[in-house]
């Protein structure tokens, strides 16, 4: 898998699955199964995200979107702007901008767990913090300094029904996942954990097939962007302890108690 890799970061442009597969005398179904397993994710996901990464890096030195695409070894704008609202949430023009011109509304709520700040994109929610222990104001700049150069509209009547739908169980709410191929996975398996319930981040790793990266795992569960939508705070550590949670370990008590006392009503 070290030689996948190394034939990965040197190609100047995506390989196909077969051509992997073939330079490690593999079959594809193989090579796919032995390469996720090793590395967390599947080696298309590992080779986009390897292209993100550059691409980022090609944006900040404010190479133009085609410029970047070419380099990245992408067709054209059109799959560097894709590659980026999967995984970014945003264009790869607002992400080279800092998010200037992105249109980000927020608003306070309460919640079961104290005030909550919630910002949206018109994707759908893009990030939920919790106040109760840092404040409002704390919280919010929090949120706000992962766009730091977008617009932000203070219209909690747009967020209203997500974040009711949120804490209700009933109605839709929308989100707009921003992270790594491998942090995606680690939600995903959080999402698996039923309410009332909890896990361990080395539960979670083997449950991604990735049971030696506790820690990495561990990192995905805290950067967490929307939680209690994908519900970080069933995550303890081996021993049984709560372990960290970014909005305050009274939160995740609170949280973890109320969902308990819901299961057992």
């Amino acid at each position: 898998m070290r030689r996948a890799i190394a034939a990965i970061d040197a190609s100047p442009a995506p390989l196909a699955l077969e051509d992997l597969a073939a330079r490690m005398e593999m079959s594809p179904a193989h090579f796919q199964r032995i390469f996720s397993a090793w590395v967390g994710v599947s080696p298309k996901r590992y080779q986009q995200y390897l292209a993100l990464g550059h691409a980022k890096a090609l944006l900040r030195e404010r190479c133009t979107t085609f410029e970047t695409a070419q380099e990245v070894g992408l067709s054209g704008t059109g799959r560097l702007h894709d590659l980026f609202l999967r995984w970014e949430a945003m264009s790869p023009g607002d992400y080279g901008a800092g998010g200037a011109g992105l249109e980000i509304r927020h608003g306070r709520f309460d919640s079961p767990f104290g005030p909550v700040v919630a910002m949206a994109t018109d994707r759908g929610l893009c990030g939920l913090g919790f106040a109760a222990e840092a404040g409002v104001e704390a919280t919010f700049e929090d949120l706000r300094s992962r766009w730091p150069a977008a617009r932000f509209i203070k219209d909690p009547a747009v967020l209203a029904p997500w974040i009711d739908a949120a804490f209700s169980g009933r109605g839709e709410a929308r989100v707009a996942l921003i992270g790594a191929p491998f942090a995606i996975k680690v939600w995903q398996a959080l999402m698996e954990v039923p309410s009332g319930h909890v896990t361990t981040y080395s539960d979670i790793a083997a449950r991604i097939g990735a049971p030696r990266a506790v820690r990495a795992a561990a990192t995905a569960v805290g950067r967490n962007p929307v939680s209690w939508l994908i519900p970080c705070h069933r995550a303890l550590r081996k021993s049984g302890e709560l372990g960290g949670y970014h909005w305050g370990l009274p939160v995740k008590r609170a949280m973890l108690a109320w969902e308990a006392a819901r299961d057992d009503a």
